[in-house]
């Protein structure tokens, strides 16, 4: 086979990712250069009773995931949106509607949707200004913290438990568990010799519990959260499952949480790393947050791949796909891409224009959360500077070993305490 992937660090194995970004960046623009490469995928851990994957197309240029993105009838998310050849029933489980295909997952998206109008996301934006005060008030007077367990994290966790019902003593077990879903490679979150399946499945089947106790005490409620418009919500005739918001759920505590806790430690790292982007943003706060937050994600780009299954034979790049091919987008190399983005490495608060892949490429699975996800950056950033004016990470992030999350598990910040 042509193009193969030789002589070059593998961007699957989730030791690439916890390297300097530099060495990362320099890899990944080699890849990209190469342009559609067969990439092997990494032997399952001792504790995944699964074989090891045929490999796939690593999809590094930005064109190409557009490509890949607009054409679901040709690629396909129903196989699973990670490497791993799970089980139909766990993709879903894990992965809700973003590891379907239409209708099904038309339909999902049809049922979710009562719980994202303009009313409900005006909620949330209040929600998340009354989170953003708190988390700085339990800090204010320390003077330090770890940005990620103490800032980041909290806020999205908090308002997706709050969109959701769930009782505010449940938010620990509701971390500790995406932080096991997501980060079953890194030996932080599941021992190296723990069975990481059997982790994996009971993390999930903890949230699964939790969410369908909270969704079973909303029915015939009136109550303004999105669990009691999901659970009564009946759109031609057809209602969701408890199952359904259980997954629901899942997709939201781990990619609505996990994606913008890293997007906004990302955040204060490129922010103490280019102190004169920092004071263009805080000398017109308002006026520059939009593409201030935009190229947050851009260069953060917290989910790092998706993969795609070809259906049928097709051409991209040039090159021949065969059905039942993988295709792995990785978003973060695509959006670096010098085709598209002048001076891509750079962090500038400015940039204009800026179509980012950061939330997805366009397409059906384009992110449902991406207006909250900006306001949510917004807001805690502008709560930061007034509050907190001087915060700056003290020590490099601390950088999560999964190839699927560009994550941050830790990173200490010093300010002036308030």
């Amino acid at each position: 086979m042509s193009h193969e992937f030789v002589g070059l660090r593998n961007p699957l194995h989730g030791q690439f990712w916890v390297r300097p970004m530099a060495e990362i960046d320099a890899d990944l623009a080699t890849i990209r250069s190469r342009g559609l490469m067969y990439i092997q995928e990494p032997k399952p851990d001792p504790g995944v009773p699964l074989p090891q994957g045929q490999g796939g197309w690593i999809v590094t240029r930005y064109d190409q995931i557009l490509e890949v993105s607009k054409h679901a009838e040709i690629y396909s998310s129903a196989a699973g949106v990670t490497a791993i050849d799970s089980p139909p029933e766990f993709n879903e489980f894990f992965g809700s509607m973003i590891a379907m295909d239409n209708p099904r997952h038309a339909r999902l998206r049809r049922l979710v949707a009562p719980g994202f109008t303009p009313r409900m996301m005006k909620k949330l934006e209040d929600s998340v200004e009354v989170q953003a005060e708190l988390i700085i008030d339990e800090l204010a007077e320390r003077g330090e913290c770890d940005f990620v367990t103490d800032v980041a994290a909290r806020l999205p966790l908090r308002i997706v438990c709050d969109l959701m019902g769930i009782p505010e003593s449940e938010t620990q077990m509701v971390f500790d568990n995406t932080n096991i879903i997501l980060g079953a490679g890194d030996p932080e979150f599941v021992a190296p010799d723990a069975d990481i399946l059997t982790a994996i499945l009971t993390a999930g089947g903890d949230l699964a519990a939790l969410m369908t106790e909270v969704a079973k005490s909303k029915e015939g409620k009136n109550d303004d959260d999105l669990t009691t418009i999901l659970v009564n919500a009946e759109v031609d005739g057809e209602k969701l499952s408890h199952a359904d918001v259980a997954s629901f759920f899942i997709l939201l505590v781990v990619a609505g949480n996990e994606t913008t806790r890293n997007a906004i430690s990302w955040g204060l790292t490129y922010l103490t790393k280019n102190p004169d982007q920092r004071a263009l943003w805080t000398n017109d706060f308002e006026g520059v947050a939009g593409t201030a937050v935009e190229e947050i994600v851009r260069l953060a780009s917290p989910v790092t791949y998706m993969r795609r299954t070809a259906l049928t034979d097709t051409e991209l790049g040039g090159q021949q796909i065969k059905a039942g091919d993988k295709l792995f987008m990785n978003y973060l190399a695509a959006n670096r891409d010098e085709d598209v983005f002048e001076r891509p490495y750079d962090f500038d608060v400015l940039r204009e224009p800026n179509q980012h892949l950061g939330f997805g490429g366009p397409g059906p699975h384009f992110c449902l959360g991406a207006h909250l996800a900006r306001r949510e950056i917004t807001v805690m950033f502008r709560h930061l500077f007034d509050r907190l004016p001087d915060i700056e990470a003290t020590g490099d992030p601390v950088q999560l070993a999964s190839s699927f999350i560009h994550g941050i598990k830790h990173l200490p910040a010093n300010f002036t305490p308030a």
